[in-house]
């Protein structure tokens, strides 16, 4: 905080010029006491001509402090004062009475505001006032009985420059989104097409591997039969069937035709899952099940989940969805990454079963079944509405202005559980914010949860919600509408 403070009995000139440079160390986070104050007080008992002689001698303090017995007493502005002064005998009333008798006329509604008051906050509260108070300067409360001054210019050149910081950084962010966006995009159609061109080789792999089984059984018949009806033993074949050790062969070669076969079936799941993932479905929907969905997102990510994860999954009995497929593959993607890397911040010495638990069920109307005790705490622009009605709804949150709502019967509830280390309390309100992550730099984007919301509510009609206890684990439900 910077402070510019005068003793009543010195005259003499702030050394200091309005301190502008100050402004440029803000943040958007920065409160009025960073800001630069007046400390200059007087008391109510002292004759008016005291005020004149501060407000000549220093033409930049906006107003001073007025107390009593060393306690707060209000405040006179610069504008007011010598407003008062320049009305008829108002020098011969004001300037030889106590300051108390000025106080009375000039007395108008002070804007006291804490310390730890938000800039922006701070100037959206002075620009709401009356216009012939617009120009008064804001009392500071910095400790219960310390008051001081802020010049409204100073607030306004303060707000105006973290207006400014607030379009750079969104910039920078929209700038790194769109960034991000090609990436995906591009990353996306890359990973479709080498899918496509391997998805050929496998599926030839796939289906010659049944036929060389088939060979492989119909020459071992031959060779039985071959040697059963054999008179006379041959030393050469007796020879070759020796060097070539023919028993092992027989068994094993079946073994291995076999294992390339469960390869191939392996490689060919996993090729689909990845053409499907990377398969944004942007304009057209399609019916899917979502069992398959879910099953193909876990096998892309069973490289993640060999490190001591188990996954319980809990399928039931649900019916196809008309969704994009793409879209919500990443969502689980997503949510279910964001599991695993709950789980591997887990301390190791800890040794109960870290666990990733997949729930899938249908919903009827029950507003306590579609909406549990805790929902996902949104940002303010994105709060689910109060006072639902007793039948179901679904919230698709268009803009912050708009909010569509349709009638529901059926839901379809997937759930994907943890049992990490849970989300603190004080940042599950933001969890689905743009940009924001608890990740290290480089490692998370603060976009996953962002857009999982967004496809959830605003492409599908559904609902993105999560319970959180700390120590516990964490719940994340996705609710989409059957219709």
């Amino acid at each position: 905080m910077n402070t510019v403070m005068f003793n009543v009995s010195s005259m003499e000139t702030p050394s200091s010029p309005f301190p502008f440079s100050s402004i440029h160390n803000l943040e958007l986070e920065s409160t009025l006491q960073e800001l630069f104050l007046y400390d200059i007080q007087v008391d109510i008992n002292q004759p008016g001509m005291i005020l004149t002689q501060k407000l000549e001698v220093n033409p930049l303090i906006p107003g001073v402090i007025l107390t009593e017995e060393n306690q707060f007493s209000g405040m006179i502005s610069r504008r007011r004062f010598f407003e008062y002064l320049s009305r008829p005998y108002g020098r011969e009333l004001f300037l030889k009475r106590a300051i108390r008798s000025l106080q009375r006329f000039a007395q108008t509604e002070l804007l006291i505001l804490p310390g730890n008051t938000l800039i922006v906050e701070a100037a959206h509260k002075a620009v709401q006032r009356s216009p012939e108070l617009l120009y008064e300067p804001i009392v500071v409360q910095l400790t219960e009985n310390c008051y001081q001054l802020l010049d409204i210019q100073q607030l306004l050149v303060a707000q105006s420059y973290l207006h400014q910081l607030t379009t750079e950084l969104l910039r920078q962010h929209s700038q790194s989104q769109l960034i991000q966006t090609e990436k995906l995009a591009s990353l996306g159609k890359m990973v479709a097409g080498v899918a496509h061109e391997i998805k050929n080789p496998v599926s030839c792999i796939l289906g010659n591997s049944n036929c060389l089984l088939n060979y492989y059984h119909d020459l071992m018949r031959l060779i039985q039969a071959y040697h059963e009806n054999t008179q006379q033993p041959s030393p050469m074949i007796d020879h070759i069937k020796a060097e070539i050790d023919f028993e092992f062969l027989q068994q094993d070669l079946g073994d291995v035709i076999k294992s390339i076969t469960v390869s191939s079936e392996r490689l060919s799941q996993l090729v689909n899952s990845l053409h499907s993932f990377s398969h944004m479905d942007g304009s057209q929907r399609r019916e899917i099940n979502i069992h398959d969905c879910i099953d193909g997102t876990l096998l892309i990510l069973k490289t993640r989940l060999r490190q001591g994860i188990e996954v319980i999954k809990d399928y039931g009995d649900i019916p196809l969805v008309n969704c994009y497929s793409g879209q919500l593959s990443q969502v689980f993607m997503n949510l279910i990454s964001n599991g695993i890397d709950a789980l591997e911040e887990v301390d190791k010495s800890n040794q109960n079963p870290r666990i990733i638990e997949v729930k899938t069920q249908i919903k009827t109307r029950s507003e306590r079944e579609i909406y549990p005790a805790q929902l996902a705490q949104l940002s303010q622009t994105n709060r689910l509405l109060s006072g639902l009605p007793t039948h179901l709804q679904t919230i698709s949150f268009i803009n912050e202005d708009t909010i569509h709502i349709n009638s529901v019967s059926k839901w379809v509830s997937i759930c994907i559980r943890d049992n990490g280390a849970g989300i603190p309390q004080e940042i599950q309100s933001q969890i689905f914010d743009t940009f924001f992550t608890t990740k290290p730099a480089g490692k998370g984007t603060g976009l996953g949860l962002a857009i999982s919301h967004q496809i959830i509510s605003e492409k599908h009609g559904g609902q993105l919600n999560f319970v959180s206890t700390p120590g516990v684990g964490t719940e994340f439900e996705i609710l989409l509408p059957i219709f």
